[in-house]
């Protein structure tokens, strides 16, 4: 998510409506607080903010503003995990969604490998795609250092899928002229080494 927030922004994304002030009946202080910002957070974002760092404090304030509780306290909030685990399944349930798992990791990478590595879209665009993909299957987004990964990986496999079929369309006479090239490229740069 971003952090340079205009107040216009701040408004527009963390101001909590009727239905989300009801959720929060049962809960106090810290934890009234946290369960607000997480679920104005994955309202946004189809996923759950890292641990203390990507909630923008003019967002904490605001959101403490409305509920009645100090600003400080989502640094208690962030420290107990036990009440966070609770929340982040009560706010999935909220939403529709669910928890990610390995196996929904894979898909999404043989997804990004076979559908879309192949039509040039940037490393970027390739990780939005990811993010509404979840949204739109209702799964819980991963974090962007795992999507980053999940994009890495989906390309990787493009590379090493696209060369092989390439290598395998090739003749065996075509094959051996392509590696005979290789392996005396190969020796002239070793004997053009000096270290050597």
């Amino acid at each position: 998510m971003e952090q340079g927030w205009e107040l216009e922004d701040v408004i527009g994304v963390w101001t909590l409506f009727e239905d989300d002030v009801k959720r929060l009946w049962n809960k106090s202080g810290a934890d009234r607080l946290g369960f607000a910002v997480l679920l104005k957070f994955f309202g946004a974002a189809s996923r759950f903010p890292a641990p203390g760092e990507e909630v923008p404090a003019a967002a904490v304030s605001y959101v403490a503003q409305q509920v009645g509780v100090s600003a400080e306290s989502w640094a208690v909030y962030v420290g107990r995990c036990q009440a966070a685990a609770r929340h982040r399944a009560e706010i999935r349930d909220v939403f529709g969604f669910r928890a990610s798992t390995e196996a929904d990791q894979e898909n999404l990478a043989g997804w990004l490998t076979a559908e879309l590595c192949g039509v040039g879209l940037s490393r970027e665009r390739l990780a939005q795609a990811v993010v509404v993909r979840c949204r739109n299957d209702l799964i819980e987004a991963p974090a962007p250092g795992q999507v980053s990964r999940l994009v890495t990986r989906a390309v990787r496999d493009f590379d090493t899928q696209f060369y092989r079929r390439t290598a395998g369309r090739l003749s065996y006479t075509a094959r051996s002229l392509l590696e005979d090239l290789i392996a005396g490229s190969e020796a002239d740069e070793k004997s053009q080494d000096p270290a050597q």
